[in-house]
């Protein structure tokens, strides 16, 4: 049987997305399939599990060597199972840069498009078959589009996602204002989290100018509830850096509403960062970033030491 994982700290769509497409291969392409997190998922997809009816996919470590897999919702090698390269992978199916490093047993058929979310991505190869998903999937699919967007508000939004968002909700009779906001709820909801499991929740790891970094982002409706805990975080990072073979540990807080995000400054290394990379001026531990919203597209191609 096939394995379908996303990335290590599972979002929301790493966590919809492996379910999506095993509905599909078994469903539709009669390929036993099984979804499978590498990680428990964080509070949104959580909730978006119980929300669509699905119980939470097994949580593995690693994969056992010639399993047969296939990969979503990323193609970095530092976000998978440390076997994966052993492992029979079939396909990858993402929405991020190409970043290399995995090696395969044979040919297999890569998709990456330059679209917000992997679910967008799967119902395009779907084609018409799209139309055969219970209502189950479409909100899976729904929820991922809504929540890589951030309501359309993040600049890796297309007209593609939202078309199809826009589609699925009419079909669902699902008010997407009022779903996000409950998405939303669920994703800023840090309460149960030390402050490691927050730097750890939704992070990459990324290499810069021979920097080893782990980049951290915590999008939310109500950043004071995080940056409350400003002084703790940064005490965190020193241990989680040494932990994770880090160099430094980079916390961006997204407020989803004002469309912006603040990276807390704990050294004279991360002020450098924030200067060079985003021309901002700091003079304290914290400093705002207008319009930052997306990692991919705005945090990750912007750093600069």
């Amino acid at each position: 049987m096939i394995q379908i994982f996303g990335h290590k700290s599972p979002d929301t769509d790493s966590t919809g997305s492996p379910l999506i497409w095993a509905w599909y291969l078994n469903e539709v392409k009669g390929t036993p399939a099984r979804a499978v997190l590498l990680g428990p998922p964080n509070t949104e997809a959580a909730f978006v599990l119980d929300r669509c009816g699905f119980e939470t996919p097994e949580i593995v470590a690693d994969v056992e060597p010639d399993a047969p897999v296939v990969i979503v919702d990323t193609n970095n090698l530092a976000e998978l199972p440390a076997s994966v390269g052993k492992a029979d992978i079939r396909a990858i199916i993402d929405h991020h840069r190409l970043t290399g490093g995995i090696e395969t047993k044979a040919p297999i058929d890569v998709t990456i498009r330059p679209l917000a979310c992997t679910a967008t991505v799967m119902h395009d190869l779907m084609g018409d078959d799209a139309g055969r998903m219970p209502d189950g999937i479409k909100r899976l699919m729904l929820s991922c589009i809504l929540s890589d967007t951030l309501e359309f508000r993040s600049p890796t939004t297309t007209d593609h996602d939202r078309a199809l968002a826009t589609r699925l909700a009419e079909e669902m009779g699902i008010s997407i204002p009022a779903y996000a906001e409950e998405l939303f709820a669920a994703k800023s909801d840090i309460s149960a989290f030390s402050d490691a499991d927050l730097l750890r929740m939704d992070s990459k790891e990324y290499t810069l100018a021979g920097k080893e970094l782990r980049v951290s982002v915590l999008e939310t409706t109500a950043p004071r509830v995080v940056l409350d805990r400003k002084d703790s975080l940064m005490r965190a990072m020193q241990d989680v850096a040494q932990e994770d073979g880090a160099d430094q540990v980079l916390l961006f807080v997204i407020d989803i509403l004002r469309e912006e995000a603040t990276l807390l400054v704990p050294n004279d290394t991360v002020k450098q960062i924030a200067e060079k990379s985003f021309g901002a001026s700091v003079a304290g531990d914290t400093v705002v970033l207008p319009g930052v919203m997306s990692r991919k597209k705005q945090i990750i191609p912007a750093l600069s030491i």
